[in-house]
Parts: C-alpha cells; structure tokens; sequence
C-alpha cells in the first residue's frame, strides 16, 4: 500500500521489499542478461537491419526507465503501517463513490500508488483532483471538485477500506 504527500512515498514493508528486489534484480542479472542479447545481436553483423539488436536495445532503454523510477520512488520511500479501518478516506485505501448521487453509478479504486496496485483495480493519486477533493473526508460525505476542463463533479463517498490487493 502506497501514500504519496508531497515528495514522500509511504509503504508498507511488504511493498517496500517487493520494490527493492524488483530494483535489485533488474540492476544485475536482468542488466547482464540484456547486455549479452545485445552482444549476440551485435555479432550478428549490419546493425540497421538487425531486428533483434533493435529490439534488445529498446528492452534495455524500458528498464533503465524502470531501474531510476523504482531507485526515485525507493530514495523517497518511508515504510509504515496500513490505514486505519475508520470510514476516513485516505491513501492506501479502497474508496467507493457514487456519482451524482446516484447509488447506482458508482466507482471503485485505489487511492495511492500504481505501485503498490496487484490486478486491474484503477488507481487514483492522492495528488488529483478527485483525491485531494476526499482525502480525510468520511463514508457519507456529499464532495464537489473541479475536473480538469474546470466543470464541477460531485460524489458521494460510500465506502473506504484498507486496500488488501
């Protein structure tokens, strides 16, 4: 479980050691593997035209990426506790909210990092508008907040839980 403020990353030791192998396995072995499938690929002779060279390099271009997200998101990070089980919206969280109102169109998502997200719930920064509008708001509250294209949105928030993956 994740929660971001300002430039801190919070997360659970689980989710921290998971980062961190993640880190530790691409910054060596994976680092050396694709460094030999660009060798081979090199070896086999003209470079523009060598399809696996190419694709070997950008491999390697994608995890570089990775390694400085992972190393930016890792330099930052505290470890702490999951939320609280109180009905108070807050990173880390499992928050539901219905639209308009209506108890019928609601949404489900995690407030906090893709980070710390397993499966294919969508995930909500602290930082968005629809975050900042009901971080430290309680099941029940009726919130306003302003969309990028500067309309008004309403929901109401009807359930927070602490997000279990």
């Amino acid at each position: 479980m994740t929660q971001t403020s300002d430039n801190v990353t919070w997360l659970t030791q689980e989710a921290y050691n998971q980062l961190r192998a993640e880190l530790e396995h691409l910054s060596g072995p994976a680092r050396t593997e694709i460094a030999q499938k660009i060798e081979q690929a090199r070896e086999e002779g003209d470079l523009k035209e060598n399809a696996g060279y190419h694709a070997a390099r950008e491999e390697q271009g994608k995890m570089e990426l990775r390694i400085r997200q992972l190393t930016q998101l890792l330099e930052r990070a505290q470890v702490g506790e999951a939320p609280a089980d109180n009905g108070v919206v807050g990173p880390g969280m499992t928050v539901t909210v219905a639209f308009d109102g209506d108890l019928d169109d609601t949404m489900s998502f995690l407030l906090g990092s893709r980070e710390a997200a397993s499966g294919d719930i969508e995930v909500y920064s602290p930082q968005s508008p629809l975050g900042r509008a009901i971080v430290g708001q309680k099941v029940g509250a009726d919130v306003t907040y302003e969309l990028p294209n500067g309309r008004k949105a309403n929901v109401k928030i009807t359930e927070a839980k602490p997000y279990t993956g």
